[in-house]
């Protein structure tokens, strides 16, 4: 395996996940209502509730693709 097939394959797991990412924020930012409604019946929550568990899992989220896909895109970078 390659140093250019390995920045490649980061890049582009950077490039999905930070889409992923910006497709959660919106369909929670423009969907919201739509999605208390469905998991508010499933799991009983408050609005106040359902919003802090997805600022957490969006931030989660975040911080995965900075550890997981950037920094070992970027040390390779330095590398080559």
């Amino acid at each position: 395996m390659t140093i250019e097939l390995l920045q490649s394959f980061f890049g582009w797991c950077a490039l999905i996940n930070v889409g992923l990412l910006t497709f959660w924020f919106l369909f929670f930012w423009l969907g919201h209502d739509l999605m208390y409604r469905i998991h508010g019946r499933l799991f009983r929550m408050s609005p106040q509730t359902f919003d802090a568990i997805h600022y957490a899992g969006l931030a989660g989220y975040k911080v995965g693709i900075f550890l997981l896909n950037l920094v070992p895109y970027l040390a390779l970078q330095l590398v080559s």
